[in-house]
């Protein structure tokens, strides 16, 4: 790789947040409608399986649980962790994180404005 590859590759890369969220499966579709009026552009679903501190729950029954993410702006990433806690967080067996990733082009990932869904 030579020093220009080398420019070239930082150049490409970013900060952005990775929030995950851990649900149960029924909350999937009211969880995307969220995560787009928060501003994020783009997730991933995939089924998840596991045991919490209360064990087995009732949605392992009902269709298991789903695992969200979205790589996103610090400012959307924080709507959508107010979103979590005032209607998710209270009523549903859900956990949720957030960590810091470097992420290639960055740009689409840092999401848009909630209030008209304009990318940045």
């Amino acid at each position: 790789m030579t020093s220009h590859d080398d420019e070239r590759a930082t150049a490409h890369r970013g900060s952005v947040v990775c929030v995950t969220i851990v649900a149960e499966s029924i909350l999937e579709a009211r969880l995307v409608e969220d995560l787009r009026a928060a501003g994020a552009l783009g997730w991933t679903i995939a089924s998840a399986r596991g045991e919490g501190p209360r064990g087995r729950r009732v949605s392992d029954i009902e269709g298991g649980n789903v695992r969200v993410e979205t790589l996103v702006a610090e400012d959307v990433a924080e709507r959508i962790w107010t979103r979590l806690a005032d209607s998710y967080f209270p009523n549903y067996a859900i956990t949720a994180w957030t960590y810091n990733v470097q992420v290639a082009r960055p740009d689409r990932y840092r999401g848009s404005d909630a209030a008209d869904g304009a990318p940045r």
